[in-house]
C-alpha cells in the first residue's frame, strides 16, 4: 500500500507524500481494519463501503493499491468514532486498540474455542475431492533421485507438513529408494488438528522404516530448522517432549501416539497476530519420537536442546505461504530461513497455486479481476537471491520450463456428473475447491451464498471445460556442493 497526498503536501514536488516515519505501514493499517471487522463482525467489504464507498477498498489494499491522505483519514476517523462508541456501549475496551505481541496476541485475540482454520470444513472437502496431495507427494518424490544424503541420516523438513498427506507419501518413496538408511524428519505445523491428523499416519511409516526421528514443531519459518526459537522469552516456555515408543508394531505405536492427544490439546495451542493475521503459536513446543528398540542407532541424529543441525537433504515447501502475501514477505520470512539451513547438494522444492484454469475462471466469474495469483515462481526466485545477498553464489535457482514446472490436479468425478445435469453436491464441492485454492476469506463469502449466482457460474465453468482442474507450479533451490 502507497499514501499519497495532495499537490504540495509535505513539500512533495510532484504531488506524492513524502515518508515520514511516523506514516502507518499497509499492515498496520489493514491490521487495524482487519481487527475492527473481527471485533464488530462486520465483513470487509461492508467496512468499505461505509468508509469510502467502495466495497473493494481493503482487497485493493490488500493487493498493494495506493490510498489517499484523505482515505487514510476517512479510515481512521471512521475507526476512531466506532471504536468509541463500541466501547461505551459495553464498557470495554475495544480488544482492536490493544497493543499486543508474540505469545501475548495469541492469548489475548484467540478467542474461545479458537480453531486455526476458520474453514476447516472446506480444507477437509478440498482434500477428500482433490488429487492435489498426491500429485504433489508425486512431483516432490522426483527429487530423491537428486539427492545423495551422507551419514549418519537423510535429513528432511517439511514447511507445513499439514494433515501429512504428503509427507507420508515422501516417506514411502524415501523407504523404497533408502530402504535401510536413518531418516531424520523435521515437520512444522501450526494447527493441533493438523498435527494430530498427521500422526496418526505416522505409525505405518515408523514401522516401516524404523530407523526414523521424527519432530514435530510449532515454531515459526526462522525457528523450525533450528528448532530453536528465536527470541529469549519464546525460549524460557520451549516445551520439549520426547516420546521412546515400544514394541514393533504399527498397532502399538498408533496407540501409544493416540495417547499424546491431551498433550497436544494442552500445548499445540495458537492464535492470530492482531498485525499481520498470521498465527501465532502460544508456546513453542517440540515433540520427538523415535522407535526405542533403534535408540543405539538413532542416538547420533536425535536432536537435543542447544545441538541442532540444520543441514537438510531436502526442504518441501509446499503452499507455505497465502497466494496474496507480498513476494518480499514470501521470500524474507518464509523461503530465506529455508534455503539457508540446506546442507551442501540439499534441494528445496517449493510448489504454490499458478491459477490459469478453471478454477480461477469461477472465481472470475463471481468476483471480477480477483486474481490471487499475482507472484509466479521467477519473482519468487528473484526476491530470495536479493535476501540472500552475497550468499545467493553458493546457491542454484532452478524455474524450469512451463511444461517441465507446471502440473496439473483435478477435482475427482464419475464420467456421467458433468455430462449432464450437475447434481447440487458436485457444484457445492467445485465451487469449494475453486474458493479454497484462491483462500476466499470467509467474509468475502456471506456476500455471495445469500443467492445461487456463485453455483451458476461453478455449472458454467464444469459445463465448459467437462470437469474442474487446477494448476500448481515449482521451483528448485539447491546449494552448491563443495569442491573436491
Amino acid at each position: 500500500m502507497r499514501i499519497e497526498g495532495s499537490q504540495g503536501s509535505n513539500g512533495g514536488q510532484n504531488g506524492h507524500a513524502q515518508p515520514a516515519k511516523s506514516a502507518p505501514t499497509a499492515e498496520q493499517i489493514l491490521g487495524e481494519i482487519r481487527d475492527f471487522c473481527r471485533e464488530t463482525r462486520m465483513a470487509e467489504s461492508t467496512f468499505g463501503r461505509l468508509v469510502v464507498n467502495d466495497g473493494k477498498l481493503v482487497s485493493r489494499l490488500r493487493d498493494g493499491a495506493r490510498i489517499t491522505t484523505g482515505t487514510l483519514d476517512k479510515v481512521r476517523a471512521y475507526l476512531a468514532e466506532h471504536r468509541s462508541a463500541s466501547s461505551e456501549a459495553t464498557g470495554q475496551p475495544s480488544p482492536a486498540a490493544k497493543p499486543l505481541n508474540g505469545a501475548g496476541a495469541a492469548n489475548a485475540v484467540a478467542p474461545p474455542g479458537f480453531r486455526f482454520f476458520d474453514n476447516r470444513q472446506k480444507y477437509l472437502l478440498f482434500v477428500s475431492t482433490c488429487s492435489e496431495k498426491s500429485e504433489v507427494g508425486n512431483r516432490i518424490s522426483l527429487e530423491l533421485g537428486n539427492l545423495q544424503p551422507a551419514p549418519p541420516a537423510l535429513r528432511i523438513f517439511d514447511a507445513g507438513v499439514g494433515d501429512g498427506t504428503v509427507l507420508s507419501r515422501v516417506m514411502r518413496a524415501v523407504h523404497a529408494r533408502f530402504p535401510t538408511m536413518p531418516l531424520y524428519v523435521v515437520a512444522k505445523e501450526i494447527s493441533y488438528e493438523d498435527v494430530r491428523l498427521m500422526l496418526e499416519k505416522m505409525a505405518d511409516r515408523l514401522f516401516e522404516h524404523p530407523a526414523t526421528v521424527l519432530v514435530v514443531t510449532n515454531l515459526y519459518y526462522a525457528e523450525a530448522p533450528w528448532l530453536t526459537p528465536r527470541s529469549v522469552t519464546s525460549a524460557q516456555g520451549l516445551i520439549w517432549k520426547d516420546v521412546t515408543l515400544t514394541g514393533n508394531t504399527a498397532h502399538g505405536f498408533a496407540e501409544q501416539i493416540g495417547e499424546l492427544e491431551g498433550f497436544l490439546a494442552e500445548n499445540w495451542r495458537a492464535g492470530i497476530s492482531p498485525t499481520t493475521g498470521n498465527p501465532v503459536y502460544q508456546r513453542p513446543v517440540i515433540l520427538t519420537l523415535r522407535r526405542e528398540d533403534h535408540s543405539f542407532l538413532l542416538d547420533p541424529i536425535m536432536p537435543r536442546p542447544g545441538r541442532v543441525m540444520a543441514d537438510y537433504d531436502l526442504v518441501i515447501a509446499s503452499q507455505p505461504y497465502r497466494a496474496r502475501a507480498s513476494v518480499e514477505f514470501k521470500a524474507s520470512k518464509v523461503l530465506t530461513p529455508l534455503v539457508r539451513s540446506l546442507r551442501p547438494g540439499g534441494r528445496l522444492i517449493g510448489i504454490h497455486s499458478h491459477g490459469k484454469d478453471p478454477g480461477i475462471e469461477i472465481i472470475d466469474q463471481v468476483w471480477p479481476g480477483d486474481d490471487p495469483f499475482k507472484t509466479d515462481r521467477y519473482a519468487i526466485l528473484r526476491q530470495v537471491k536479493h535476501e540472500l545477498g552475497a550468499a545467493a553464489r553458493h546457491y542454484n535457482f532452478n524455474a524450469s520450463s512451463d511444461a517441465r514446472s507446471i502440473f496439473r490436479y483435478r477435482m475427482h468425478t464419475l464420467p456421467d456428473e458433468v455430462s449432464g445435469p450437475i447434481g447440487t453436491s458436485t457444484l457445492f464441492a467445485a465451487w469449494n475447491a475453486a474458493i479454497y485454492v484462491a483462500q476466499i476469506e470467509d467474509n468475502r463469502l456471506s456476500e455471495v451464498v445469500r443467492d445461487g449466482r456463485y453455483l451458476e457460474a461453478t455449472d458454467r465453468v464444469l459445463k465448459k471445460h467437462g470437469g474442474l482442474w487446477f494448476n500448481d507450479e515449482t521451483y528448485v533451490i539447491s546449494r552448491r556442493r563443495a569442491p573436491a
